[in-house]
């Protein structure tokens, strides 16, 4: 995605500072309106868009970073919190506070959801055991995963897989 990102602004003639980062370019001029419009343009066939509000860009960033942790095969080295906030260099409580505020969900609830939704792509296609899903998804437990996942979808994970399956038929 940077890639194409750098590739559709030099394409336009947009000039940046920096390297591409967590959807973050920082501009060496002021675009005149017509390069703008034509960067939004492409961004829009992606399904992208533009964001301007500061608090809205640091949700964004979070979110960005919670996907990159959820997507690593190692487990990770430190918590979430200190993960997100060592990365975006400020203060959790901060951005914990942004988050909430521009989302309408916690940090914490928006990384529970996303790991469930790991969870059911992993039940629903592959082969793994549950006790394997634990294990790929960093999880303390078997107990831990299925208390989780319970409380986000009302049922256990063998439950889920065995519904699923039955309305597929």
């Amino acid at each position: 995605m940077k890639r194409w990102l750098a590739e559709q602004l030099a394409d336009i003639g947009i000039m940046y500072e920096k390297d591409i980062r967590l959807g973050e370019i920082i501009l060496s001029s002021i675009i005149p309106q017509a390069k703008l419009s034509a960067l939004k343009n492409k961004l829009a066939e992606k399904g992208l868009e533009m964001i301007y509000d500061r608090k809205q860009i640091l949700a964004e960033q979070v979110k960005y970073l919670v996907y990159e942790m959820l997507e690593r095969s190692e487990p990770p080295e430190e918590n979430y919190s200190q993960y997100i906030a060592s990365r975006l260099f400020l203060n959790y409580t901060y951005l914990a506070n942004i988050f909430s505020e521009t989302q309408g969900i916690t940090i914490e609830h928006y990384i529970i959801d996303h790991r469930i939704e790991k969870v059911k792509q992993l039940l629903l296609y592959s082969d793994h055991s549950i006790s394997q899903i634990a294990d790929i998804m960093h999880y303390s437990s078997i107990g831990h995963l299925s208390n989780q996942f319970k409380k986000v979808t009302g049922m256990n994970p063998s439950e889920f897989k065995k519904q699923v399956q039955k309305a597929s038929f």
